[in-house]
Formats: C-alpha cells, sequence, structure tokens
C-alpha cells in the first residue's frame, strides 16, 4: 500500500491550489485575498514535495554504484566509530506493532509536521514565517541536487542483515515497484531528517512555554524510525543536517551583507557641515563657561557700590 503522493498527484495538487489561490486574490477581499496568500504559500510546499519524488525518478541514471556507494557508506560509520543500524532493528524486530507503527511514521509524518509548522509560522508567527519558508525550500532543492547521486538503502544491501520491515507487514511506499527503483536509490540524504529537525528547532526557538520543548521529540524519533526501517544510514542524517546548517550560515550572511548595501550612505558634504556646526557649538559653549567662571573686579575699600557706579557712569561720560 502506498500512502505516498506520486510526482503527478502531487504536481496536480500544487497546480490546483495555486489556481484556487489565483481566483481568491482575484476577487479582492480582505479575507479571501488572505486566503490565497495561505495557498499559494501551500501550494510551494506541495511543489516541494513533488521535486522530492521527482528527484527520484531522475536518479534512474547510473544507478549501478547506488550499492556501491551504500556499503562505502556502511564503511565509513564503522571507521567513525557509529553503531550499527542493524542495532536499532534488532530492538524493534521482537515487536510486531511497534514495527507497524514505525513503517507508518515513516511514511506519512514527515509532511503534515512540515505543513503544520508552516501553517502555525503563517497564522501566528508571520515575522518568523518567510526565512522558514526560504530554509526549507533551499535545503530542500540542495538535497534534492544530492540525491541525483544513487545510493541504495540499507535494506536493500544485500547480504547485510537489514530487513526490509515495510515490506514485511506490506507497508512498503514502494510497494507498486517490482523491482528496486530510483526512487528507493535516493538515500542520502535523508529529507525525512532534515525536515524533523527543521521542524522541532523551529517550534523550540519560536514557540513559547515548556511544552515546546516537546517538538525535540519528533526530530529523535524520525531519526530512530528511518534507522529501524532500514530506509537511511546515519550518515544520510547527517548531511542532511549539514546542508541545513550551510544554508542558514548563508542566508545569515547574505541578509548581513544586503543590509550593509543598502543601508544608506552619509552625505560627504553633510558630514561636514555637521562637524563645522559641532565645531561652532563647542567654542560658544567653551566661551559662555569662561564668562561664568571669570572674577568680578575688586571694590577697594570704603568704597560703596554707588560711589563706584558713579565714578564707571564719570568715566564714560569723559570719555
Amino acid at each position: 500500500m502506498n500512502r505516498n503522493l506520486t510526482f503527478e498527484q502531487a504536481a496536480v495538487l500544487a497546480a490546483v491550489l495555486l489556481a484556487v489561490a489565483l481566483v481568491l486574490r482575484a476577487v479582492r477581499r480582505r479575507r479571501t485575498v488572505a486566503a490565497g496568500a495561505f495557498l499559494t504559500e501551500a501550494s510551494l510546499v506541495v511543489a516541494m514535495y513533488a521535486a522530492w519524488q521527482l528527484s527520484g525518478r531522475l536518479a534512474r541514471t547510473r544507478t549501478g554504484g547506488a550499492y556501491g556507494r551504500g556499503e562505502q557508506i556502511l564503511a565509513w560509520q564503522g571507521r567513525l566509530g557509529l553503531p550499527s543500524e542493524l542495532t536499532v532493528q534488532e530492538w524493534l524486530l521482537p515487536h510486531p506493532q511497534l514495527v507497524q507503527g514505525a513503517n507508518l511514521y515513516y511514511a506519512v509524518m514527515h509532511f503534515p509536521a512540515m505543513i503544520a509548522l508552516l501553517a502555525w509560522l503563517y497564522l501566528r508567527h508571520r515575522d518568523r514565517y518567510g526565512p522558514v519558508r526560504n530554509l526549507v525550500a533551499v535545503s530542500t532543492a540542495a538535497a534534492f541536487v544530492v540525491s541525483l547521486v544513487p545510493v541504495a538503502p540499507p535494506r536493500l544491501l544485500p547480504g547485510a542483515g537489514f530487513v526490509d520491515t515495510a515490506r514485511e507487514y506490506g507497508q512498503s511506499v514502494y510497494s507498486s515497484m517490482a523491482v528496486a527503483g530510483p526512487n528507493q536509490l535516493a538515500a542520502m540524504p535523508s529529507v525525512h531528517v532534515g525536515w524533523s529537525v527543521i521542524v522541532g528547532v523551529v517550534v523550540v526557538l519560536v514557540g513559547v512555554g515548556p511544552w515546546r520543548w516537546l517538538a525535540l521529540a519528533h526530530p529523535v524519533l524520525t531519526v530512530l524510525v528511518v534507522a529501524g526501517t532500514a530506509n537511511h544510514y546515519w550518515l544520510d542524517g547527517v548531511a542532511a543536517v549539514a546542508i541545513i546548517g550551510a544554508v542558514a550560515a548563508a542566508g545569515r550572511a547574505g541578509g548581513r551583507l544586503l543590509r550593509r548595501r543598502t543601508a544608506p550612505a552619509a552625505d560627504p558634504a553633510c558630514a561636514v557641515t555637521g562637524r563645522a556646526i559641532g565645531a561652532e557649538v563647542q567654542a560658544a559653549h567653551t566661551a559662555g563657561a569662561g564668562a561664568e567662571t571669570a572674577p568680578a573686579a575688586p571694590v577697594p575699600v570704603g568704597q560703596s557700590a554707588a560711589a563706584s557706579s558713579s565714578a564707571a557712569s564719570s568715566g564714560s561720560t569723559q570719555s
């Protein structure tokens, strides 16, 4: 049973959402324009999902090296001292209900969780929506490019000892394919892990209250699920997180550069005028302070203030 939308289904859904959004915006009423804007963003997310599905199909070239690359990843993980994904499977396989739950989580959870995150940001934290939307779009596009190099997942490696849990319980999202198709050979990087990390971290950073920390359970469960179902290697998740980190860092650096370039430049003439005015103000302040602190002329002993004033007036008249 395939619970994932195909590329064609996702592409049609994105087109329908965009068409409805354009109609609602054309009505030019406040509520319809807002609804149209939301549906436009939803169409973008669905279009990214369609592109993800398409990237798997485009990986059909040079599929012969996919299994060798998977074996190389296992070897690298061994050199790095990472535990085998088989350890997670050994914990999971004795519990059929947990296995089926893990298969279902892998098949359906990543997309609704991302939609819920973007909808929450759009409706409640609009100022955070744009940067997160851009991060999701760019990092997912970068993951698409990397996935064009086919890599077989652990469950398809012959002799490695992994169990294809979804196929064992009839829950495989690839069950419509008679043989290993290109969608199954796009293990690196793990978009499931990447999206789950974005969801968990953004909820913690944007949300308030202690309950927001529960969102970190989503990436933790996703990592365990993709390993336990043998759909991804540990390094698939590491690669996805590295891509997200690089995109976020590049976005911050680009934002700082853009702000510097768009900041208004100081006018040299205004700067000179400002310095001149400042000098005049400082000089006036200094002169006033000197006048306030200058000592008054002493009055001779025995001479009254009136006599002093009369003498000053006589002197002034004679001169």
